[in-house]
């Protein structure tokens, strides 16, 4: 429990959400692994409880595996909470089968007419991306090549509304998603997170982490989403579940 109190001291007191995933990350790398395993679950079961600053520090755990994916960490870590029955750990690193994904290769999909007679080249539409211009986002948004998205996710004048429109649109690109992964600006949002989570192409090791941020309603939205993986409606039913009773008081404020 100190171990625990500590680590959310520590990641509750770096001042941005970059920050701190990086931190966990170094640290994740250096711990062995049934501390990180022993960590980590008494982190969720916390945030699981709705304790604050629990919520808060899972936060960073979550965003910090959405953007890794599917690696050997995440596996081990998975095989830890298996074998020790740590079923917080388990839920925030479950996954389901591979999701539907647009698989066309990235060169033969259509690079949008940006209006200059040709076809732009990959630099000169990552270009386009970086200006502090409005001008060509509604292209961008739609164009194929996960260089340019990266570009435009990190543009300044890039909005909620415009994450919300590339998370959702259907068929899911898996470059795009995977660019979306490492973006920690963007999925600390919650419009941007469910957007994710309800998209059905979301790869599962990005949909399942974000999962345990969700609050009693968006939980309640994800168990009666048809198109929710099976695995991602039944872990969603059980963090429910989890949730303390709610007085009758908060029940506005905090569903």
């Amino acid at each position: 429990m100190a171990d625990v109190l500590r680590l959310k001291r520590v990641l509750l007191s770096l001042p941005e959400i970059a920050l701190r995933v990086g931190w966990l990350s170094e640290q994740l790398g250096a711990w062995p692994l049934a501390k990180a395993a022993t960590l980590l679950d008494g982190l969720c079961e916390q945030a699981e409880g709705s304790d604050p600053d629990a919520r808060e520090a899972v936060m960073v755990a979550a965003l910090l595996f959405v953007g890794l994916g599917e690696c050997d960490l995440a596996e081990q870590l998975r095989e830890e909470a298996a074998a020790r029955r740590l079923l917080s750990l388990d839920r925030l690193l479950r996954r389901g089968p591979p999701a539907p994904v647009y698989k066309r290769r990235i060169d033969n999909l259509p690079v949008p007419d940006y209006g200059t007679g040709r076809e732009l080249t990959v630099g000169e539409r990552r270009s386009l991306a970086r200006r502090p211009s409005r001008r060509a986002f509604d292209r961008l948004l739609s164009d194929p090549h996960p260089l340019v998205i990266r570009q435009l996710l990190e543009n300044p004048m890039v909005t909620e509304e415009d994450v919300v429109r590339l998370a959702t649109r259907r068929p899911a690109r898996l470059e795009v998603m995977r660019q979306l992964a490492q973006s920690p600006r963007w999925l600390s949002r919650p419009r941007v997170r469910m957007s994710v989570l309800l998209n059905p192409g979301s790869p599962p090791e990005m949909a399942g982490p974000l999962l345990v941020l969700c609050t009693r309603g968006e939980l309640s939205l994800v168990m009666e989403s048809t198109d929710a993986p099976g695995v991602l409606r039944a872990t969603a039913r059980e963090l429910r579940q989890r949730r303390p009773p709610l007085r009758a008081s908060d029940d506005a404020m905090l569903q």
